[in-house]
């Protein structure tokens, strides 16, 4: 069983809009193995598009943060919030139909109050420049623990109505 035996394509890319337009943050589905579904529409930010572009930093920033997370979802059968290498918030919600696991819901690159970019990782990683990495930095949106925990709750919901559909 995967994402799309649950319900077809469509419905993801509408719960991912929904999503965007009811609390501001960019979510996707994604499969069991990682894959996403749709590519993105909108990007959080300006930095987030330029790590992904980059092989290393889609693989090492973007790609493991959200396998390790994921996973964690997935066992504990829980939401994950937590952030990329890169210091950006991301949350993730386990998807699971019938007792199976079929994918899970991730919203990042915004983040958490008082968080900053690691910009030096991000350099380590990605041989970008720091310098502009902390330009393209420049503006991400910032949320509360309290704000990120409601959005869990509003996408867990979401889910909760398309599963059980």
């Amino acid at each position: 069983m995967d994402l799309l035996d649950v319900t077809p394509l469509k419905t993801w890319e509408s719960l991912e809009n929904h999503i965007r337009e009811h609390t501001g943050i960019i979510a996707a589905a994604f499969d069991a193995k990682g894959i996403r579904l749709i590519p993105p529409a909108a990007w959080p930010n300006r930095l987030c598009p330029e790590i992904k572009a980059n092989p290393k930093g889609q693989s090492f920033i973007c790609s493991t943060a959200h396998m390790n997370m994921a996973n964690l979802a997935r066992s504990s059968r829980k939401p994950v919030i937590d952030a990329c290498d890169a210091g950006m918030l991301k949350l993730v919600v386990p998807i699971f139909a019938k007792e199976v696991f079929v994918g899970v819901v991730s919203a990042c690159g915004m983040l958490l109050e008082g968080d900053a970019v690691d910009t030096f990782l991000v350099n380590k990683i990605t041989g970008m420049e720091e310098a502009y990495l902390e330009k393209r930095a420049t503006g991400i949106p910032t949320l509360s623990m309290e704000k990120a925990q409601t959005i869990i709750h509003f996408i867990q919901g979401q889910v909760e109505k398309i599963v059980e559909h």
